[in-house]
């Protein structure tokens, strides 16, 4: 039986026949087949042919890891030298991400085998969350050999655990010139904003203070990196080869070890900054800051502990004090007065009656003592408060001002050192525009002795008195020698760190030798007579900084936190000196007591230094006496011997 063909009512045209495709549609329908297959296979030879090269390329970097070589940072000498800043060999451990599939699980072995715990990993991966994929996140630094042995055991099971051999920062240990050399870190999400470190990465350690901070760049050298064969695992299979790391250049700083030695030795238990400079240079031969910390807690992970302990201590250890601390001068501004008082023709010829202080303007400002009658080669030595109570009121602010910011005051020295201060010279201007208000005449009074609104650091006091026993001469502190930096560099430093740099400042002769004349009496018969010198011209100037109000007879040094600040300033020989020392004894009470003592002991350590040394040349260079060819048989008489060194 034929059976019947079933006819859709829908395929049926208006007249009821069934309707059939137009040519021009089943032509339309097969052009498009065609096109589509030509975009296949065209893709397809595309892929095979000509992308074989590249694809073959993306191939081979599955199975070859790119491992870093590290580079290690330049090594830091002394001026003659020796080494104060190397590396040691150490080894990391790194995550790579890649390489794992499901972290969560692993964590409790990795914790376990690498003595931290989860939670610490689990930071550690927050903050890495923006990174890319294929960068390693640090876990661990500087790890033990038996963590380095659970690496190693545990290759097949934990592949995603990765060891890097680095070099680390080894530094002078209990903080020796902590301040002046700094210390490395990683680099922070913060400072990876700033244009500066814009080719840094998150991990990337980094200098972070002092000459590591300023000179990173030269510091750091160039990483290279070597290429191993890794199976599906990443496991390492071999090597094809590597890219040598360029380590990072050696820096020759202008500290002296043995002048740093005798500073921190002097400092030792003390709060507060001892800076030693050669005025004609501007060298810097030793600078401690007290307390102190220990760089080498920076250079592996920081612990929270050590952190803590530093952050919170109130004396702030941190802080660099002789570049750092902003206090009142007190006496040792005497020097830059009488500098003023001389040159404005004033002080020539001013005679005091000191009774125990005077008035002024309606109050009584004190003196330590009963001084009687005093002149300028007497003010000095002596410190009187009185004579220069009245040379401030004859002078005026803006001319005290005048004179101390050109010597430096006020302004950043321009130091190669991060974050230097530039402390305060009042002025009629200056309290109008901080203030809102005029300067009153009683307020000229103390600052005539260093105190009032006046703020100094250590570093621009011993500038500014060393400058003036120099005739004037200012030279741009430094701790690096210029020559040691590439001219780009050393453009980009002075760029980085602006200030007063090397300046003249006119001196009258006659002056300048009635000032200094007076500070080498300031060690004789003045008020550090004390720590007088035998054979060194050793001149200098004592301060007393009240940190409570120095009227109405408040000449007590107070207790605790109320105790006057002592400063010193000192140089040998007392014109054109060859060293400057500035002590700052924070609290310390009487400068001619605290501060002037450890001064001189700097002095002491570097003049001897210098005579030792001249004595060697002198040996060294003294000729040996003739030796005839034949030694005759009886001599006459016995020859002269070479004349002994002194």
């Amino acid at each position: 039986m034929e059976l019947a063909h079933h006819i859709d009512p829908n395929d049926l045209g208006p007249n009821g026949k069934a309707e059939k495709v137009s040519a021009g549609k089943l032509h339309a329908a097969q052009y498009i087949v065609a096109a589509i297959l030509i975009i296949l296979i065209t893709g397809l030879w595309r892929l095979q042919v000509l992308g074989a090269d590249n694809f073959r390329a993306l191939a081979e970097a599955n199975r070859i890891r790119k491992v870093p070589i590290l580079a290690p940072r330049g090594r830091l000498f002394d001026r003659e030298g020796r080494l104060l800043v190397d590396n040691y060999p150490s080894v990391s451990c790194y995550l790579l991400r890649e390489q794992v599939k499901d972290l969560d699980t692993d964590l409790p072995l990795i914790a376990q085998g690498l003595h931290i715990s989860v939670e610490q990993i689990q930071a550690t991966l927050r903050r890495y969350e923006i990174a890319p994929k294929y960068q390693p996140i640090p876990l661990k630094q500087d790890i033990s050999p038996d963590e380095q042995a659970f690496i190693a055991a545990h290759r097949d099971e934990l592949p995603e655990l990765e060891t890097l051999d680095e070099q680390r920062r080894l530094y002078p240990s209990d903080g020796f010139a902590a301040h002046l050399i700094g210390y490395v870190g990683e680099v922070s999400e913060q400072m990876l904003n700033d244009p500066r470190y814009a080719f840094y990465s998150s991990g990337d350690v980094v200098g972070r203070s002092g000459v590591e901070q300023t000179y990173d760049a030269l510091l750091r050298g160039v990483d290279g990196s070597r290429d191993v064969i890794v199976n599906s695992h990443g496991k390492e299979l071999g090597h094809l080869g590597q890219e040598l790391a360029t380590p990072g250049k050696d820096l020759k700083l202008t500290i002296d070890l043995d002048i740093q030695m005798a500073a921190e030795r002097a400092m030792e238990g003390k709060n507060g900054a001892l800076i030693a400079m050669d005025p004609h240079t501007g060298e810097i031969l030793a600078m401690v800051s007290r307390p102190t910390y220990d760089p080498n807690q920076f250079s592996v992970r920081l612990t929270r502990a050590y952190w803590n302990q530093i952050i919170t201590d109130p004396n702030h250890p941190l802080l660099n004090k002789t570049i750092q601390a902003q206090l009142a001068p007190g006496s040792t501004f005497k020097i830059i007065m009488s500098f003023a008082g001389l040159e404005e023709n004033v002080a020539q010829t001013m005679r005091v009656v000191c009774n125990g202080g005077a008035s002024f303007y309606g109050h009584f400002f004190a003196c330590d003592k009963h001084h009687g009658m005093v002149d300028i080669d007497h003010a000095i030595p002596w410190s009187c408060d009185t004579y220069y109570y009245t040379l401030a009121e004859k002078l005026g602010i803006d001319t005290i001002a005048k004179y101390a910011t050109a010597v430096g005051l006020s302004q950043k020295t321009g130091i190669d050192l991060p974050d230097e201060a530039a402390g305060t010279m009042p002025s009629t201007q200056w309290k109008l525009k901080n203030f809102h208000d005029k300067w009153f005449a009683g307020e000229t009074i103390s600052v005539g002795i260093g105190q009032g609104a006046t703020t100094v650091t250590p570093l621009q006091l011993a500038r500014a008195l060393g400058g003036i026993a120099s005739g004037g001469a200012l030279k741009r502190p430094h701790v690096v020698f210029p020559d040691e930096v590439p001219k780009e560099i050393e453009e980009n430093i002075l760029a980085s760190y602006p200030g007063s740099g090397d300046r003249v400042i006119p001196i009258t002769p006659a002056n300048w030798e009635t000032i200094t004349d007076a500070m080498a009496a300031t060690t004789t018969t003045g008020t550090a007579a004390a720590v007088h010198l035998a054979g060194i011209d050793f001149a200098g100037k004592t301060g007393t900084a009240q940190v409570v109000s120095h009227s109405a007879g408040a000449t007590s040094l107070g207790k605790g936190a109320e105790r006057a600040n002592a400063w010193f300033v000192g140089m040998a020989p007392r014109r054109n000196p060859d060293i400057v020392v500035a002590v700052l004894c924070e609290h310390g009470g009487w400068g001619a007591e605290a501060s002037a003592p450890l001064a001189a002991q700097v002095i002491n350590a570097y003049v001897n230094k210098q005579r030792k040394r001249d004595n060697n040349i002198r040996i060294a260079t003294t000729p040996e006496p003739a030796k005839p060819d034949t030694a005759p048989a009886a001599p006459s008489a016995p020859k002269t011997s070479t004349p002994s060194a002194e």
